[in-house]
């Protein structure tokens, strides 16, 4: 019971199978790693990044929480983004969220949560912001799918306000941040068509010169 046996099993299983496709390909992996992708999602169990784009061990770098929400007083996830940049010189940072969203589910609701209700305030700005929007529609389900892609958005913005990110368009780096959303019913990412590749498509109150 406290060793979670069947776990070790699989992993020895999964580690015997990956050596036979491929000898050499733990010895190369512990060398180095070389991502080209930040994926910045959600924490959601069902929305693991690598099998989403059927991507190995080491080809993307991978930050997750609550929503998929980068807020610039998080340490956690600014010094992920700073090392994604600046140490792993990555090319693309992908955020992802996804439909079904627990965490924006919770913001929608009037209830208390707990100690979650100081994080899902973000998430409740994001609303505030798009609020004449949302309420427009009539069906809650469809409110609430729209959020979920608001938020997204939202998170990309906070991603390319970063001085981290911003300091890299600077200094001529190709850098692009990307929004998607997921669908947990049949597997496919939508591209949100949101794609920042430099300081002139942010906004000038943002921009640091």
């Amino acid at each position: 019971m406290r060793r979670l046996k069947h776990l070790f099993d699989n992993n020895q299983k999964w580690a015997a199978r990956t050596t036979e496709a491929a000898p050499d390909f733990f010895l190369k992996l512990s060398k180095q790693q070389s991502p080209q992708y930040l994926w910045i999602g959600c924490a959601d169990s069902r929305v693991p990044a690598n099998q989403i784009v059927d991507l190995l061990p080491g080809e993307i770098f991978v930050h997750r929480n609550i929503a998929n929400v980068v807020v610039h007083t998080d340490l956690n996830c600014l010094s992920v983004i700073q090392y994604a940049v600046e140490v792993l010189k990555v090319k693309h940072i992908i955020v992802c969220g996804h439909y079904g969203c627990g965490g924006i589910k919770a913001a929608l609701e009037s209830r208390e949560h707990g100690l979650i209700d100081n994080w899902l305030r973000h998430i409740k700005d994001v609303y505030r912001f798009h609020q004449q929007k949302i309420e427009a529609l009539e069906n809650e389900t469809e409110r609430f799918k729209l959020l979920c892609e608001l938020n997204v958005i939202e998170q990309v913005a906070n991603v390319c306000h970063t001085t981290i990110v911003q300091k890299a368009w600077k200094e001529g780096r190709q850098l692009a941040v990307h929004g998607w959303v997921y669908g947990l019913e049949d597997g496919i990412i939508k591209d949100l068509d949101v794609c920042i590749t430099g300081l002139d498509e942010i906004a000038a109150i943002h921009r640091m010169k």
